[in-house]
């Protein structure tokens, strides 16, 4: 059809009624045909993981000219693969994921719930977008990253992106964003990951907390050296995950 708007498709893991996702829909909503389907409740943490032990479901909440809003039982890929199956006409021009309270850098690309989502929106072959704000703060103020949002979407749905490809884009907390910068992701890892707090007969408890301990702290292309000078980091992400430098190597091998 002739000029058809756009359709994007939303989801995230903070859950439905995270205030991220509702900014994201308010910033997106001059620019497309928004259709929403994101988890019932938090799923902080899933990657691309999926329900295969039980079945999920979904419900409407919301239609209106130009959006519609579902809930899902299921993980963050349970929701772009469920609406890819039942509630999308036709395949979207773009698969967005956030906007997610807590930064989503260096290897938190691997753990991250956000980027399951743009994960299987580009498996599926559609130009895909994570963005995540560097505060947990269940009120934290998304306003000051909204046209950088709405330019970064208006340049994908023009351009698009080579296959399995996404973007993975990690926004300061701050009113004063200095602009955007192309980064690689920075290198290092996460440390003291458990902390035990209690001991009942022979189980013990902990939970998973940690701090990220960068090795590359002087390198100025890495998206966490972005985010702490008040730059939105922008990371092309792939999910081809050969290693095509090692495969020369490898072959002398066997």
């Amino acid at each position: 059809m002739e000029n058809q708007r756009p359709l994007i498709l939303v989801s995230n893991d903070d859950g439905i009624t995270a205030k991220g996702i509702s900014e994201l829909i308010k910033f997106l909503r001059p620019l497309g045909e928004i259709v929403v389907m994101a988890p019932d409740t938090p799923r902080s943490g899933t990657a691309c993981s999926l329900t295969v032990k039980e079945p999920i479901h979904y419900q409407l909440l919301r239609k209106e000219v130009g959006l519609t809003v579902y809930k899902c039982s299921g993980t963050p890929t349970d929701c772009v693969k469920l609406a890819f199956h039942t509630v999308l006409e036709r395949k979207p021009d773009l698969v967005i994921g956030g906007i997610n309270h807590g930064d989503n850098s260096a290897v938190n690309v691997h753990y991250s719930g956000t980027m399951g989502v743009v994960m299987e929106g580009c498996l599926k072959g559609v130009p895909s977008v994570a963005f995540s704000l560097c505060s947990h703060e269940a009120d934290a103020d998304f306003e000051p990253a909204g046209e950088y949002i709405r330019d970064i979407v208006r340049k994908l749905l023009e351009k698009g992106l080579p296959p399995l490809t996404c973007l993975n884009v990690n926004i300061p907390n701050t009113k004063e964003l200095k602009g955007v910068r192309i980064c690689q992701q920075s290198q290092g890892q996460w440390v003291n990951e458990w902390e035990h707090f209690a001991h009942r007969e022979d189980t013990q408890y902990y939970w998973l907390t940690g701090e990220f301990q960068q090795t590359d702290t002087e390198n100025e292309k890495s998206d966490r050296w972005a985010l702490a000078n008040d730059y939105i980091a922008i990371t092309p992400t792939t999910a081809d995950m050969t290693a095509y430098e090692l495969m020369d190597e490898l072959q002398t091998w066997f």
